[in-house]
């Protein structure tokens, strides 16, 4: 008797709970794979506009016509939005009497923190959803192969007479499941890893070009000063 050991023939014929986790493991691959392509464009972009707005930001230009150019843009974000949401808040107080500078880029400072914290919660977002599926995705499919082993054991009690063609499709079937978990974990992890290291570069990133910025301000302010 030939038994068919085909992997579609095995998927098809799985029992039903085997067949739960098989779907399960393919959606969580399926939508892991849509978040790693998607993050992956999104990182890119943010590590190319922050180099961009880097070249521009040195080229020269002086600090109030960078943030006019800025202010006509639809949307400002990495880098950008740092710089704008910082010299917004140093015009404002600039306008205000006050003597003492440090103050006015302390408030900078927070304005620059919470605008980059904002950008890397955004970077961040749904990192957790591939974290999960690498780290859950093994045991799910270890949880249909237990399963799938435990019928074709408990099918293999009930025969008079068990041979390895019997109780080998049931084997077969259940060890696809894990194989398909790990399938699903595997580039989840991987992916996971990337793109924790790159939101890591770049919020170093904007740490530093905010200290950066600071100084550059402080600067910018005792000039103020001396001209005043």
């Amino acid at each position: 008797m030939n038994t068919d050991l085909s992997i579609l023939h095995l998927i098809f014929n799985a029992s039903l709970v085997v067949k739960i986790v098989m779907g399960l493991l393919v959606v969580a691959s399926l939508l892991s794979w849509t978040l790693i392509i998607v993050k992956s464009s999104k990182l890119k972009q943010a590590r190319r506009q922050a180099e961009q707005f880097e070249e521009r930001f040195w080229s020269g230009i002086s600090l109030p016509a960078l943030y006019d150019e800025l202010a006509k843009a639809p949307q400002r974000t990495g880098l950008a939005r740092i710089f704008y949401d910082g010299f917004h808040e140093y015009r404002r107080l600039s306008q205000l009497d006050n003597a003492n500078n440090l103050p006015i880029t302390e408030a900078v400072q927070r304005s620059m923190r919470v605008a980059a914290s904002k950008e890397i919660d955004g970077l961040e977002q749904n990192l957790a959803f591939l974290a999960t599926v690498g780290s859950t995705s093994p045991y799910v499919g270890l949880f249909g192969t237990v399963w799938g082993i435990m019928n074709a054991f408990l099918s293999l009690g009930k025969m008079q007479q068990a041979t390895l063609a019997v109780v080998a499709p049931g084997i077969a079937e259940a060890l696809i499941a894990t194989a398909i978990g790990l399938f699903a974990a595997i580039p989840a992890v991987i992916a996971y890893n990337r793109f924790v290291d790159h939101v890591d570069r770049l919020a170093v990133n904007y740490d530093n070009f905010r200290e950066e910025f600071t100084a550059l301000l402080e600067r910018h302010a005792a000039t103020q000063q001396v001209r005043r």
